[in-house]
């Protein structure tokens, strides 16, 4: 067995790799991803090892990076961008929604778009505005993209190589501030499917959902609630684009109570399609209304007041206890 314990960016830094060996129409772009190996080194190496022509600094222009990917992804390549920061995505909004979701559609399925567009996201790390967004129910919310974030190194790895494998533009969002948390990772594992949600604990009590970054928050959470003899099960959702829905509905059946975390906004966020869709699923298992903890409705902050917007452990509880009080 090829097992290694690698951090997230180190197991994402693999991942493509490895893709770049297996498929010579492989391709990685994007600002700074080449001789520097990327602002938080996720493309370190790969520059030295595949050459400009496959890794390719980019300019400052994001509509300009992903308008050439698509245009790329037409001509039969497998391009892998990436978006500096979270908040740097708008300029290309445009083109994801407008062009790259939308051409398979177009064409009446003649056309695909193999286009992976990777987003470094979320808050956690003391930046300045525009690179500590949670943006990823825009995208969720639009059909012909899939969505996923990984929450470990093992997912991170075989995440991205089921999206550069896939024939469908996928948006994948990296929890920044989890680069450098390591797990172990099999190389040679059967990976899970993309769009499957996993139980990363067990629980009878209460269910936790969560992605990307709030994955760990939730599993503290729960190790916390199991000294107070509560027993909290977590699902990682792994994707908000498709959603498992059966495996939360599964799990609320058995534990009657749902929670759902998430960084961003608790307005109009990915929760509230969970919360909407599990209570008119579960309705009569329910013994208490689903709730929701996540950022706050306003811009967010300076980085000396990014932990009182962010969800932590006492926001998480506090929820655990209020479900449990019905």
């Amino acid at each position: 067995m090829a097992v290694k314990k690698l951090p997230i960016a180190k197991a994402i830094n693999e991942s493509l790799r490895t893709a770049l060996e297996n498929d010579p129409k492989v391709l990685v772009m994007g600002e700074d991803v080449g001789k520097l190996g990327g602002v938080f080194r996720v493309t370190d190496g790969l520059f030295k090892d595949f050459g400009e022509g496959r890794i390719i600094d980019t300019p400052l222009a994001e509509s300009g990076i992903v308008g050439t990917a698509i245009g790329l992804a037409l001509r039969g390549y497998r391009p892998v961008v990436e978006i500096q920061f979270d908040g740097f995505v708008f300029p290309a909004y445009d083109q994801i929604v407008t062009q790259l979701a939308k051409m398979h559609a177009r064409s009446l399925g003649k056309i695909k778009l193999p286009v992976v567009v990777r987003i470094p996201y979320g808050g956690g790390i003391g930046a300045v505005e525009h690179h500590s967004e949670s943006p990823e129910a825009l995208f969720a919310h639009v059909a012909g993209l899939k969505v996923v974030s990984p929450s470990n190194a093992s997912d991170a790895y075989w995440m991205m190589q089921q999206a550069v494998q896939g024939d469908d533009p996928v948006i994948f969002f990296e929890p920044k501030r989890r680069y450098w948390d390591k797990g172990e990772v099999d190389t040679e594992a059967v990976p899970a499917p993309l769009h499957r949600a996993e139980v990363a604990r067990e629980g009878t009590d209460l269910t936790l959902v969560a992605y990307g970054p709030m994955v760990k928050v939730c599993v503290e959470a729960a190790a916390a609630a199991a000294e107070e003899g509560k027993s909290v099960e977590v699902v990682d959702l792994r994707s908000m684009s498709p959603i498992d829905f059966d495996a939360i509905q599964a799990s609320v059946e058995k534990t009657r109570r749902l929670v759902v975390v998430h960084e961003a906004p608790v307005f109009y966020g990915a929760g509230a399609e969970i919360a909407a869709r599990i209570t008119e699923r579960c309705f009569y298992h329910l013994e208490a209304p689903v709730l929701r903890v996540g950022g706050y409705h306003a811009p967010y902050p300076p980085a000396r007041l990014e932990e009182e917007y962010l969800p932590g452990l006492d926001r998480v509880l506090d929820a655990v206890d209020r479900s449990l009080a019905y």
